[in-house]
């Protein structure tokens, strides 16, 4: 289980460099416009380093293949809400005080406008936050929502994903965020995985996950965390050890933070239901081969 221990002794570097301080920055705000479709965009080098300065122009937002225009554009290191999916099942038990001296950090290096959830899962969910707060920055009232910690048992990984996705529609912050640490497994949710997948496919949100299990664990699943991260547009990591950690950590952070956020209002606007696949592209001359990461799709609404 050496993994499991590497995994949460270095969760706190993941939660200072996701949350660390930035310069004052003006809100990112967006109109509520009925059908405005929001994409957080990665675009990286042939190295895999983050591409910055790009122009509005330099995209195409293709929605089935048909261009679209584009109406929010913007690359600023805006406040995020951020949801922490943290595995408490069985095999967790030993790994709380490094559960609680990762909030900590997270706590004291965080940005003051971000927005923050705790959710523990074992075979059942549970909320962190004490009654009434949906989210929070302070770091004595995070302390403590990590300390309560109650239960042990089996894996509820799709119940938790689905509750973390339906908590963040409560943020009032546009861009939000799922952190997932887990081994994939589950074996006493209530939701299917094709209910889960649904509703990341249905949600804005960025879903993040660090795949932490011994090579021998029966329950893993590492399919099921891909598909979580591609679906949203977000990124799986599986670290083998320390070092890998450090770095899957620094580039989610470095990923969160370095995004273009892009939006348009479909040229299709029928409400039929209907899944409509996304694609971006970057015309970048002297930057050579550029991987464009975004969501892979979105469901229409229906009337």
């Amino acid at each position: 289980m050496r993994k499991l221990t590497l995994g949460f002794g270095l969760l706190g570097l993941l939660l200072a460099q996701l949350f660390s301080a930035t310069e004052e920055k003006k809100d990112l705000t967006y109109s509520i416009n009925v059908g405005l479709v929001v994409l957080p965009v990665a675009v990286l080098d042939r190295s895999g380093r983050f591409v910055s300065g790009l122009e509005a122009k330099q995209f195409i937002i293709y929605e089935d293949e048909v261009p679209q225009q584009i109406q929010v554009f913007d690359q600023r290191d805006v406040p995020v809400a951020v949801g922490l999916v943290i595995d408490n099942s069985t095999s967790m038990v030993t790994k709380r005080p490094q559960v609680i001296s990762a909030a900590v950090d997270l706590a004291e290096s965080s940005n003051p406008e971000d927005q923050i959830f705790v959710i523990h899962f074992y075979e059942h969910i549970s909320f962190a936050l004490k009654l009434g707060e949906a989210f929070t920055s302070n770091i004595d009232e995070l302390r403590a929502a990590v300390g309560r910690i109650a239960g042990l048992g089996r894996t509820a990984l799709y119940d938790a994903v689905t509750a973390g996705l339906d908590h963040l529609g409560q943020a009032e912050l546009p861009k939000r965020v799922l952190v997932v640490i887990s081994d994939g497994g589950d074996n006493a949710s209530t939701r299917t995985l094709e209910e889960t997948l649904d509703m990341a496919t249905a949600s804005n949100a960025l879903i993040y996950c660090i795949g932490i299990y011994d090579e021998h664990a029966r329950d893993r699943n590492p399919k099921v965390l891909k598909q979580l991260a591609e679906i949203s547009g977000g990124d799986v990591y599986f670290p083998k050890g320390e070092s890998e950690l450090s770095q899957a950590c620094k580039r989610i952070a470095k990923d969160i933070r370095s995004q273009y956020t892009l939006g348009y209002i479909p040229s299709n606007q029928k409400k039929d239901g209907s899944y409509r696949k996304i694609r971006v592209t970057v015309d970048a001359p002297g930057e050579g081969k550029l991987t464009v990461r975004t969501r892979s799709g979105y469901m229409a609404p229906r009337s």
